[in-house]
C-alpha cells in the first residue's frame, strides 16, 4: 500500500511504542486530528468511538473547554515551577490536599510524578526507604503478580508480569516475585469455588513468602483489576484472603489504581469496589483525563514519619523529577477532580454500567467468544478457539489484533492484548445510546474476525 505524506514522515520519524516496528513501516498510522466526546476523527474526518479512552485515561472525553481553560490560565500565570528545596505554588498544594480528601485511606501526604510507571518506581523505593528507616533493610523483595501491570521504567517493567515486557530487555530484575494471576476463568480448578479459588491463591502467596522468609520481603504491589494483563477481574474474595497474610508478615499493600481509580469500576477507587485496605497507592491517568501528564502518590503517616527520620539522618530527602507537581499540569488535575465531584461522575457510572455489563455479557453467546467480563465501565473480552475446553488461539495467529483491526474498520479503537483479550475502557461520560453504539459496532468486528477465523481454519469446534 502507498503511505499518505503524513504516514511517511511517521515511519521515518518515530518509534512507536507497544507497536510491531517492522509491520509498521508497510502500514502506516491513523493519522488523528482531533476529538469531541467519545469520539476521535482521522484525517478522512472519519469518526472513530474511542472504547478505550485513549489508555485507559481520558475520562472526560474529548475537547473539555473546562480542562483547556485551566491549562491556559496557568501557563499565562505560572508556567513552570519546580518544588524542589522548599518551593511550592497553589496549584500543587490545593491537588495534594483534594487527593488527601478523597482518598481510600488516611493519607498523610502526597508525592507526585508524571506517568503510572513512575510513581510505581517512586513506590518501591519508598518502600526500601521506609524499611531501611526502621531498622529492616533486609526487607527489600517486591512481590508482585503474573499478568499484571505496573508501568515500564527498569523497575515497575520488572514488576510487571507479562513476558514482552521483559523479552529483550533483560529483565526482570532480581528480588522481584510474582505470585498467581487471580484469573478463575483459565486458572481455577474444576469444580472450584470462587472462594476456593482465593484461599487457594492466598495459601500459594503465604508458601511464596515463607519460602522466600518473610523478613526478606518489603511490599506486595497490586490493581484492584488487572488492566493491561487482560482486565482480569478477581474472585470476590480475592483481597480479603490476601490482605491478613500481609498484616501477618508485615508487608506493605501498595494499590496501584492508574487505571481503576476515580470512578473507573463504579466507586471512586477500585479500593472500595474490592474492599482493599492498602498503605500507599499510586494513581495517574484520569487524574487529568489524561490532558496533562501527571501522576500521585498517597502515603500514609507511618511511612512519612520515616521518611522525616532518614532526611534528618541523611540531610536531604533525595528523591524527585522535574516536572514533580508541575503547575500546569496540577492545575488541570485540580479542575478535573472539581468536575468529577460537580458532575457526581461515580453516579453517572452507576446509572450506565448496567447497560455496559448487559452488553459485555451478551458478547459471550458469541461462538468467537470465551469469557466477557467487566465491572463498573470496564471490560475484558477474550477471544477463544475451543470453548468447552478453553483453548486459547496459536499466539502467531494474532486473532485479538485482528479482531482489533475489524473494530477499526468498523470505527471503534479498543486494544488487543495478551492471550487474544480485548479490552473497553470508554470514557466516563459515555451515554447509554453510546454504549449501545460501541458495542453494535464491535459485534460487527466480531463477525467479521469469526469469518476469517474459518477461512483461515483456525477454529477447533
Amino acid at each position: 500500500m502507498t503511505l499518505t505524506n503524513a504516514q511517511t514522515r511517521d515511519v521515518e520519524a518515530l518509534i512507536h511504542p507497544y507497536t510491531n516496528l517492522a509491520r509498521h513501516r508497510e502500514v502506516g498510522p491513523v493519522i488523528l486530528e482531533r476529538g469531541k466526546g467519545i469520539r476521535v476523527f482521522d484525517s478522512h474526518g472519519r469518526d472513530y468511538i474511542d472504547a478505550m479512552a485513549g489508555l485507559w485515561c481520558v475520562s472526560l472525553g474529548y475537547s473539555e473547554e473546562r480542562l483547556v481553560e485551566a491549562a491556559a490560565k496557568q501557563m499565562r500565570e505560572l508556567p513552570y515551577s519546580h518544588i524542589f528545596a522548599g518551593r511550592s505554588h497553589e496549584p500543587g498544594i490545593e491537588l495534594a490536599e483534594k487527593l488527601k480528601e478523597v482518598a481510600p485511606f488516611t493519607a498523610s501526604k502526597v508525592f507526585f510524578a508524571n506517568s503510572g510507571s513512575e510513581a510505581n518506581d517512586t513506590q518501591i523505593k519508598l518502600a526500601w526507604y521506609y524499611w531501611n528507616a526502621k531498622g529492616k533493610p533486609a526487607k527489600k523483595k517486591i512481590i508482585s503478580r503474573t499478568k499484571g501491570y505496573h508501568g515500564v521504567t527498569l523497575v515497575s517493567a520488572s514488576l510487571t508480569g507479562l513476558p514482552n515486557n521483559h523479552r529483550g530487555f533483560d529483565l526482570p530484575f532480581g528480588g522481584i516475585l510474582h505470585a498467581d494471576c487471580p484469573h478463575a476463568y483459565h486458572n481455577a480448578e474444576a469444580g472450584e469455588s470462587d472462594d476456593d479459588f482465593a484461599a487457594r491463591l492466598a495459601g500459594n502467596l503465604e508458601a511464596l513468602i515463607e519460602r522466600e522468609g518473610p523478613e526478606t520481603i518489603a511490599a506486595f504491589i497490586a490493581e484492584p483489576v488487572m488492566g493491561a494483563g487482560g482486565v482480569i477481574i478477581p474472585p470476590p474474595t480475592y483481597f480479603d484472603r490476601i490482605q491478613p497474610i500481609l498484616a501477618k508478615y508485615d508487608i506493605l499493600f501498595i494499590d496501584d489504581e492508574v487505571i481503576t481509580g476515580f470512578g473507573r469500576t463504579g466507586n471512586y477507587w477500585g479500593a472500595q469496589t474490592y474492599n482493599m485496605r492498602p498503605h500507599t497507592l499510586s494513581c495517574a491517568k484520569a487524574l487529568s483525563s489524561a490532558y496533562m501528564p501527571i501522576s500521585a502518590m498517597l502515603i500514609h503517616e507511618e511511612m512519612y514519619q520515616a521518611m522525616l527520620d532518614q532526611s534528618r539522618a541523611i540531610g536531604t530527602f533525595g528523591h524527585g523529577f522535574t516536572y514533580s507537581a508541575h503547575p500546569v499540569a496540577a492545575a488541570v488535575a485540580v479542575e478535573t477532580l472539581k468536575i468529577y465531584e460537580e458532575r457526581n461522575i461515580v453516579a453517572h457510572v452507576r446509572r450506565v454500567a448496567p447497560t455496559f455489563a448487559k452488553r459485555l455479557k451478551a458478547l459471550n453467546e458469541h461462538p468467537l467468544v470465551g469469557e466477557a467480563v467487566g465491572v463498573g465501565l470496564l471490560g475484558g473480552v477474550e477471544l477463544i478457539a475451543d470453548k468447552a475446553a478453553r483453548k486459547n488461539f496459536p499466539a502467531d495467529k494474532a486473532v485479538g489484533m485482528m479482531c482489533a483491526g475489524f473494530a477499526q474498520e468498523e470505527g471503534i479503537f479498543t486494544r488487543a492484548m495478551l492471550a487474544d483479550r480485548l479490552a473497553f475502557c470508554p470514557p466516563l461520560i459515555i451515554t447509554e445510546a453510546e454504549i449501545d453504539e460501541m458495542f453494535d459496532r464491535f459485534t460487527r468486528a466480531l463477525d467479521k474476525t469469526e469469518e476469517w477465523v474459518r477461512r483461515e481454519g483456525l477454529r477447533q469446534t
